[in-house]
């Protein structure tokens, strides 16, 4: 269990997007929000690793190859970090 403080202007904030994206709770609010950024860190995570491979191909490749070649990456980066 965690608790944790906010201030009356982001509850309120917080309350207005309660009820205009349908969530039930604070708390369920506030565990998709964790997710999403969870989520989002782990993209960030992806995108550096994937940047590391940018610019070792020695030779010219079409625009379907490369996108090949960028799904099977992030399928074996996925794999490698748990998240898939």
């Amino acid at each position: 269990m965690v608790s944790l403080k906010l201030d009356e202007n982001m509850l309120t904030i917080m309350d207005k997007s309660l009820k205009k994206h349908n969530f039930s709770t604070r708390t369920e609010f506030i565990r998709d929000a964790i997710r999403e950024k969870l989520e989002e860190l782990n993209r960030e995570e992806l995108m550096n690793e994937f940047l590391k491979f940018k610019g070792k191909a020695k030779k010219s490749i079409s625009d379907l190859a490369l996108k090949k070649i960028r799904e099977d990456v992030f399928e074996q980066l996925a794999k490698e970090k748990g998240w898939d």
